[in-house]
């Protein structure tokens, strides 16, 4: 355990009340023997705080590192699906890591490639927007094979665990993280007499390869969202999704799977 014990934090809200607490945790990681270093790149387990956002922000920022464990803790009365822990269980958290009681949990991560050039990952969703009041047209290519061409508000693509989130607002399904594969679901898709897509979301496994054909008609500068980013590029005309080979491996506590969480959640 001696090569996991050099801890990072990550916490975007900088308030007065956050900076007293983190002030008690770093003091309850020193007594437990854990460094606490300034530099992500130096660490070997990576902890946001503040919910599902942070630690989205947390996982960016440090680069989605694959050698690394991330670990999310939640402030008091808050609650995340990537987040096992919170500020009122931090010691039970030191203590799983310390005694090597954790399980470690494996995330799915998306490729991204805008153009054929620029390169981004994503751990929840891309989604694909009009960025001017018309329909965006996308045509939609599974390993390189036209699939359809799809007229509406945009598209959103979907890890399992991304499925949680704006993809089930879309009544896209909730994905086991376990399965290793992605899913597309429309926004506000038109369909008529004249244009036609699916009308529902799919799943591509994970040796699949999907490309978003952006028409040049005026949505040449869509909308790109990555986790909980949006991102300004110009040209838009191709957006090649893939999945990672790497993963990304947080710490859980013992039973708690993803189903409970959900459960916790909406139910």
């Amino acid at each position: 355990m001696q090569n996991r014990r050099n801890i990072y934090f990550y916490y975007s809200r900088h308030d007065t009340e956050l900076v007293k607490k983190m002030e008690v945790l770093y003091k309850l990681a020193e007594e437990n023997q854990f460094n606490i270093v300034e530099n992500s790149s130096d660490a070997n387990i990576i902890i946001s705080v503040g919910g599902d956002g942070a630690f989205l922000q947390a996982v960016r920022k440090t680069g989605f590192r694959h050698d690394a464990l991330y670990t999310g803790i939640t402030r008091t009365n808050e609650s995340g699906l990537y987040c096992d822990f919170n500020m009122d269980n931090f010691n039970e958290m030191l203590h799983i890591m310390q005694n090597e009681e954790m399980e470690v949990r494996r995330f799915p991560v998306l490729n991204v490639q805008v153009n054929n050039r620029s390169e981004f990952k994503t751990l929840n969703e891309i989604s694909v927007r009009s960025s001017i009041i018309k329909s965006i047209v996308i045509d939609v290519f599974i390993d390189n094979e036209h699939f359809e061409t799809f007229r509406g508000d945009g598209l959103i693509v979907a890890t399992p665990t991304g499925s949680t989130g704006y993809n089930k607002s879309l009544n896209g399904a909730v994905i086991d993280p376990k399965i290793p594969c992605f899913q597309v679901s429309e926004l506000a898709s038109i369909n008529n007499n004249r244009y036609r897509t699916l009308g529902s979301s799919f799943i591509l496994n994970q040796n699949r390869k999907l490309k978003l054909s952006v028409a040049q008609d005026g949505n040449d500068y869509p909308i790109i969202g990555l986790d909980n980013e949006a991102y300004s590029i110009r040209n838009i005309k191709d957006i090649t999704i893939t999945l990672s080979e790497d993963v990304i491996k947080t710490v859980k506590l013992k039973n708690n799977s993803f189903w409970h969480r959900v459960k916790r959640t909406f139910l």
